[in-house]
């Protein structure tokens, strides 16, 4: 049923690394009691650029102009059904985290591979560290190789990306027949992680950036994350439009005039208010600088942090929450040939 709606360190490790930061909330407002920051308000995604895929109790969020392509599978999941099971209820945990068995998150991702329609695909997961590093795989892999991004054009193989707030983005050469899925935390993104990934596709598979597809799945909104000053100022860096991304651009090098009136001596002042960060419009900005259309550029406006009874979320549930999967794949032709068939 289909519903329309608006390698070199073990894999535990690295997955835990994946999500390190401190569980905090938005900030009401600013340091000074006059100027109040305005907090952003989610939005909740266009009927008519996502559907939702409901199979077997699982959620599944699609985008029509790649459910389109015969030869193409893809979803990004929810935390709605599965067999694990957190705070009473069974969710669809597809992360090797500590309080969840390895049997059940392996059940969870054959129930995904299923819903989407990749049962026969090899699911291909990397151990994530918030880099640039990108993989390509020409084959199967034997085991998950250290990477945020991994490209293909080889079919039978389903790219996937875990995230719990970060911004999963999946690519897609329609001309070309290639793939790739991205992950893009704070770090990834200011390494210009999506904007490499086009590159590595361009290099390797003669893709144009004129007719690409990319799609930006559920992550935490500008609503809910707040980030660090020295964020902001690596941010301003890098990006001449660095003040899109935040709801305030400060940087922490910013003059205090009335800072004796807190009564503390010099070098024991409090630490500068946090900021708002966008993720999504950087990585959006991203992509329109590698040359793909807006038209081309499909983004969820589901904040993690705001729909928690739909997604997961590290920053607003600590550790104890699952991942999500973003994925990808190329149907094989015999694959091809029984979609043709089904009603």
């Amino acid at each position: 049923m289909i519903k329309k709606f608006s390698s070199p360190a073990n894999a535990q490790t690295l997955a835990n690394f994946d999500y390190t930061y401190t569980l905090m909330v938005a900030a009401k407002g600013s340091g000074t009691k006059k100027k109040k920051r305005k907090k952003r308000s989610p939005r909740k995604t266009g009927a008519s650029q996502w559907t939702e895929r409901v199979q077997r109790g699982l959620r599944i969020l699609q985008v029509p102009a790649l459910a389109k392509l015969p030869w193409l599978v893809h979803g990004f999941s929810t935390r709605v059904g599965g067999v694990s099971k957190l705070d009473g209820k069974r969710v669809l945990n597809l992360g090797f985290t500590e309080w969840d068995a390895r049997d059940n998150v392996k059940e969870n991702r054959r129930r995904l591979q299923a819903a989407v329609g990749a049962r026969d695909f090899k699911l291909v997961s990397l151990l994530q560290f918030h880099s640039d590093a990108i993989a390509q795989f020409e084959a199967a892999p034997t085991e998950p190789s250290r990477a945020d991004a991994s490209v293909t054009k080889i079919p039978g193989l389903l790219l996937a990306v875990q995230t719990a707030d970060c911004v999963p983005i999946l690519l897609v050469d329609p001309k070309n027949r290639a793939v790739a899925a991205v992950h893009a935390g704070w770090r990834g993104t200011l390494a210009r992680i999506v904007e490499k990934a086009i590159g590595r596709m361009q290099m390797q598979f003669g893709s144009q950036s004129a007719d690409l597809l990319a799609v930006i799945g559920p992550a935490i909104g500008g609503c809910c994350y707040e980030v660090g000053t020295e964020v902001a100022a690596a941010f301003s860096g890098q990006f001449a439009n660095a003040a899109e991304f935040f709801d305030e651009l400060r940087t922490g090098d910013e003059p205090n005039p009335l800072q004796w009136l807190n009564m503390m001596p010099p070098g024991h002042q409090p630490p500068p208010k946090k900021v708002l960060l966008d993720l999504r419009k950087a990585n959006r900005s991203q992509l329109e600088a590698a040359g793909i259309s807006s038209a081309n550029i499909f983004i969820s406006d589901l904040c993690t942090g705001c729909n928690r009874d739909l997604l997961f979320s590290y920053r607003k549930e600590g550790s104890e929450t699952g991942r999500m999967m973003a994925v990808i794949g190329i149907r094989t032709s015999d694959d091809k040939a029984m979609s043709r068939t089904k009603v």
